[in-house]
């Protein structure tokens, strides 16, 4: 894990010159702020309640508890945090298997993925009830971004999951290739049903699973749906509940799709206002007020992931762009509130889903690899 600045960014609330502690409190190392993402899945990938689930039900034969309908990914208050939940910890495991919780972490993702649980997440994803869009995008392209991390890790045992999953990654890459060319519109909001975050995701996935007929697919539907966008009118974000950025999202969708000259132009026409003088207030910092609210804990998802984003558009501009400066520093300020709140003061409302955001960024699962 590529942990860049721990001290100075964790300066935010440990002995900064903002406040004036009563004692002297060290920062956390880079294996103690590790150690906490982990733990935050670690605690939450078998806890089953409290639990949200979205299940369609017809009779009283459909009534079941989140482990009898999700064997694997009952845990972290809903399905799709369950899944990356498993992928923060997969994460974590492949690229520091020196951390403390590397024992835990292997004992969790084996009781996770054994064969008899994935068959019974496939069962359910095949029920004749539950219908393609289950989940759909934002559990599927974590799923996928699971499945992408094991591919990656180059571990015996991580292959024999990989295994397991695969009827299942099947199931779901049928779904979306059926789903994608009925898509007449993009889907923008702040929320799980958005479609530029969850795309960035699956294009991962074709490319490490060498997919070249679904990668084409993603492509040419995100330059069917996107290409044209001007004005994205970013000055109405956030919405009160948001936890991804409709216009930043989108923003760093394209450049995965655009050679450095095309997005380069076409950022000038979809974020026109974008400063050039190294001004960082161009995008506000968003607060919450109560992390016990599962909806208004939204924004502190915000703050981690509009970092990444704003790190991702300005990979994608060449290095003397006037506008990476900008962009870069309120990155800059979006991680220090973002990785903060995980640290500290956590309501389970936002801790069995933020550690999996904060790795992320932290990680930087979703830059190019230089």
């Amino acid at each position: 894990m590529k942990i860049k600045a721990v001290c100075l960014m964790f300066g935010l609330y440990c002995g900064s010159s903002q406040a004036t502690p009563t004692i002297d409190t060290p920062p956390p190392s880079d294996a103690q702020v590790i150690d906490r993402f982990a733990q935050l899945a670690l605690e939450c990938v078998h806890k089953e309640y409290p639990n949200i689930i979205k299940h369609m039900m017809t009779g009283d034969e459909d009534v079941k508890t989140p482990k009898q309908l999700y064997p694997a990914f009952y845990g972290c208050f809903d399905w799709h945090s369950s899944v990356h939940g498993h992928w923060l910890l997969t994460r974590i495991a492949s690229q520091h298997p020196e951390t403390a919780s590397y024992q835990d972490i292997m004992t969790s993702l084996d009781q996770s993925f054994t064969e008899a649980n994935i068959a019974g997440e496939l069962a359910y994803f095949n029920r004749q009830n539950t219908g393609t869009s289950f989940e759909r995008p934002y559990g599927l392209g974590w799923f996928l971004q699971l499945t992408t991390e094991l591919r990656e890790w180059d571990n015996p045992q991580a292959k024999k999951w990989l295994t397991h999953l695969t009827p299942l990654e099947d199931k779901i890459i049928a779904n979306i290739s059926d789903w994608l060319p009925k898509l007449s519109f993009p889907i923008r909001v702040g929320e799980h049903s958005q479609t530029a975050f969850a795309f960035g995701l699956m294009l991962d996935w074709s490319k490490t699973a060498n997919n070249q007929r679904f990668d084409d697919l993603l492509t040419q539907n995100i330059t069917r749906l996107y290409r044209d966008d001007k004005d994205c009118p970013l000055a109405y974000e956030p919405s009160g509940q948001d936890f991804l950025s409709p216009c930043i999202a989108e923003a760093d969708l394209m450049r995965r799709v655009q050679s450095t000259a095309e997005y380069t132009k076409w950022l000038s026409d979809f974020l026109p206002t974008l400063p050039k003088n190294g001004d960082s207030n161009w995008l506000n910092v968003a607060t919450v007020v109560d992390k016990s609210d599962g909806k208004l804990a939204h924004l502190d998802g915000l703050n981690l992931s509009r970092a990444w984003m704003l790190e991702g558009i300005a990979s994608g501009l060449n290095i003397e762009d006037p506008r990476r400066l900008a962009i870069l520093n309120a990155a800059k300020a979006h991680k220090q509130a973002g990785i903060n709140s995980v640290i500290h003061d956590m309501h389970y409302m936002g801790s069995h889903w933020l550690g999996s955001f904060a790795t992320y960024l932290e990680t930087q699962r979703g830059l190019p690899v230089n």
